[in-house]
């Protein structure tokens, strides 16, 4: 297993166990890696189809934590 799927495999892990303490659960994430045969150059998570219900309550805890940290110079990428 490539270097960037498991990047992406500890990136989905992260967001996941992040949205679980705030209390929503995506229904189905999983890595796509792109390109076939070869290496990949990046591992993408995949977020599947999510309802509008948990978009909104995930839009809610960011807010909640950008105004906890209002400087952007502290937020990490």
């Amino acid at each position: 297993m490539g270097s960037k799927i498991r990047e992406a495999e500890a990136a989905r892990d992260a967001l996941a166990a992040a949205l679980r303490k705030a209390g929503i659960q995506f229904p189905a994430m999983d890595i796509a890696p792109e390109g076939a045969g070869r290496p990949p150059r990046y591992g993408f998570v995949n977020l599947g189809q999510v309802s509008a219900p948990v978009v909104h309550a995930l839009a809610e805890v960011i807010v909640k934590g950008a105004a906890v940290t209002e400087d952007p110079a502290e937020w990490t990428a």
